[in-house]
């Protein structure tokens, strides 16, 4: 069956998670042929966070259920998903994402939208893709006001998005809400693309450092990450990835105990 038979990649669930497997190159594609025919969608890029915290967020869970795309941001959910078998599967972190189809839009003429960041920073992420990818199409970029928006300033949003010709929109604005927003929006948005990339607004504008390559191929970003916002990330990744990695062994050994028709203990 072709990846895209239902218009959707193939997915390896993980606690309930539809985690995409593709790599790279096929999420490109992938976008890439939803512009060509014209459809609204939505892409989240979810880690182990992100896994962890849909659990206990009803709506965050529905809004990883919900989209098109659902990439594998972090290292533990492509070596979860190969443990169970999944070969296809690679990392697609959405501050590569961006890049990745920046460089591709420049000879397709996509035009992108940047929504979301602190004040300024979609602005700045717009003039470094200008600025690196000479020839890309910039429909717009802002910032939203950090409160709830009002359903008359949520179409006006979304309005100036869609008059703008716009074909992909990043949408930064952290975990849940970015994916949650798109849950609740994306489809209104007639022919654009969606994808919440969260921090890769702050990475690819130099507020906050990224993990050097090599930490990034070992999966070892969250320690990179850990030791610059300590207290901030504390819980993330002494609480919750520890928490991820029982659930995700003991559902891996159901479903192979499932397969092998063993009864679970």
């Amino acid at each position: 069956m072709d990846h895209l038979s239902s218009g959707r990649p193939q997915s390896a669930r993980i606690l309930d998670i539809p985690v995409s497997r593709l790599d790279m190159p096929r999420a490109v594609d992938t976008i890439a042929q939803w512009i060509a025919r014209g459809e609204s969608r939505h892409v989240s890029t979810v880690d182990v966070h992100g896994v962890m915290r849909a659990q206990a967020e009803p709506a965050l869970k529905a809004a990883y259920q919900a989209a098109d795309m659902v990439t594998p941001d972090g290292k533990p959910l492509v070596w979860t998903a190969r443990l169970r078998g999944f070969r296809d599967i690679d990392r697609v972190a959405g501050p590569d994402l961006v890049l990745a189809v920046a460089e591709r839009s420049v000879r397709e003429g996509w035009r992108h939208y940047f929504y979301g960041g602190a004040e300024g920073v979609a602005e700045a992420l717009a003039e470094r893709l200008r600025r690196d990818y000479p020839g890309i199409e910039i429909a717009g970029a802002e910032c939203p006001p950090f409160r709830p928006l009002t359903e008359a300033e949520t179409a006006a949003t979304l309005r100036r998005i869609e008059d703008a010709s716009t074909d992909i929109l990043w949408v930064g604005l952290g975990i849940p809400k970015q994916d949650v927003w798109m849950h609740q929006n994306a489809h209104r948005l007639a022919g654009v693309v969606s994808v919440g990339i969260g921090a890769a607004f702050d990475f690819h504008t130099g507020r906050i450092h990224r993990a050097p390559l090599w930490m990034q191929r070992r999966g070892l970003e969250w320690l990179h990450r850990l030791a610059s916002e300590p207290r901030r990330l504390w819980r993330r990744y002494l609480v919750m990835a520890p928490q991820f990695v029982v659930a995700a062994l003991a559902e891996t050994i159901a479903l192979r105990r499932r397969r092998q028709g063993t009864p679970a203990e």
